[in-house]
């Protein structure tokens, strides 16, 4: 990892006791479930879903991928999607970036591609917005995380998944054109950053 992201890191780690009991509750159940996939030597993929793929998936995808890293733990792979394809919200991009991010626009389209590098350790993710049934997505066997409520209501079934969850992170959009778009995309991606890192502390541990 960069210096700023392994900071960042060990600076949202110690956010941990902010994060309500029932919201615990929640992320321990995903834990619980991450940890008997891998006890029993099973590769564990995990789609983070909401709307339009643009910001809180792109951020849950990002972080849940630098908290498996962080902690060691193998075999786990992160992707996102959405009920619709979008881009991949600038102002998302900023903000992961100045956690300590690389990140690297491989196009100038409207709905560009970027690479995420993690650390030297581990394959960078292309991000892009899509649907969460595109193929570069697994399409069976994996772990549905619903980011949001809309997606969450209007996807009653997600085929191919083998195990569902609801973490819903309310939008940084309604910041958007407004002096504290900055700001709001940064605590938004602290607070997906400091659950994910929660989330793997607990798997690791178990």
């Amino acid at each position: 990892m960069t210096d700023t992201l392994k900071q960042t890191s060990e600076s949202l780690i110690k956010d941990f006791e902010a994060i309500l009991q029932d919201r615990k509750a929640l992320l321990d159940e995903l834990a619980i479930y991450i940890k008997g996939k891998l006890i029993s030597r099973r590769e564990v993929c995990l789609i983070f879903i909401c709307t339009h793929n643009s910001r809180r998936s792109h951020m849950a995808q990002i972080w849940a991928q630098t908290a498996a890293a962080y902690y060691n733990i193998p075999s786990i792979k992160t992707f996102s999607g959405g009920t619709q394809k979008t881009a991949f919200n600038i102002l998302a991009v900023n903000s992961l970036k100045k956690a300590g991010f690389k990140i690297k626009a491989l196009s100038e389209k409207s709905n560009p591609k970027y690479r995420v590098k993690i650390s030297k350790k581990t394959s960078p993710l292309i991000c892009f917005s899509k649907k969460y049934s595109h193929r570069s997505n697994p399409q069976r066997n994996f772990v549905a995380i619903m980011t949001c409520s809309d997606a969450d209501e209007s996807c009653p079934v997600i085929t191919g998944a083998e195990y569902r969850t609801t973490i819903k992170y309310e939008d940084p959009k309604i910041f958007d054109g407004t002096d504290k778009a900055a700001a709001a995309y940064e605590h938004r991606s602290r607070q997906i950053g400091t659950e994910m890192l929660y989330v793997f502390s607990k798997v690791a541990g178990f």
